[in-house]
């Protein structure tokens, strides 16, 4: 749905997974084996990775100031499942964090919110605030304040909603 550019490092792996589910249309590419193959996830991790992207959704609304959309369960109950590790690196010393297992998909998104959190980019990933999208963006604007994936649709629809209700 949106125009804008892709979440910086593992943040795009979170958008990717939010937008895999086109609420408009009811479209998840979760169902096709490409959309699996994109995530490395076998039909029998179709359920569990459901849960993470609703769960994602959710932080990701209320990261733009809105309730949530369905019951989810809570995002950090889930990733506690899949622990850190710190790392160092030899030649110059410098930490990060990695997944313990590089292999799920809730290890891998675990490891991007937690890289985020450390480059202060989490709370920018939002979800859009339109009932009919609630497609994940990255909020590049100066205040951090964008409410909708794309201004040309989803905001300009807010907008007429609003004049035709006047």
């Amino acid at each position: 749905m949106s125009e804008r550019s892709p979440a910086p490092g593992g943040l795009a792996l979170v958008q990717s997974l939010v937008n895999t589910l086109d609420i408009e249309s009811g479209a998840d590419s979760l169902d096709t084996a490409e959309g699996r193959a994109r995530f490395g996830l076998a039909e029998e991790d179709i359920p569990g990775a459901r849960e993470l992207r609703e769960s994602l959704r959710v932080a990701l609304l209320a990261h733009a100031g809105h309730p949530p959309h369905r019951a989810a369960t809570p995002l950090g109950d889930l990733l506690t499942a899949s622990p850190l590790l710190v790392t160092v690196d030899a030649a110059d010393g410098s930490a990060g964090l990695a997944p313990a297992d590089e292999g799920p998909l809730l290890s891998r998104v675990a490891a991007a919110i937690a890289q985020a959190l450390v480059e202060g980019t989490w709370s920018r990933l939002k979800a859009c605030e339109a009932v009919d999208c609630h497609w994940a963006y990255y909020d590049r604007s100066p205040a951090g304040r964008g409410r909708w994936c794309s201004m040309q649709v989803c905001g300009a629809r807010a907008k007429m909603r609003r004049y035709r209700a006047r």
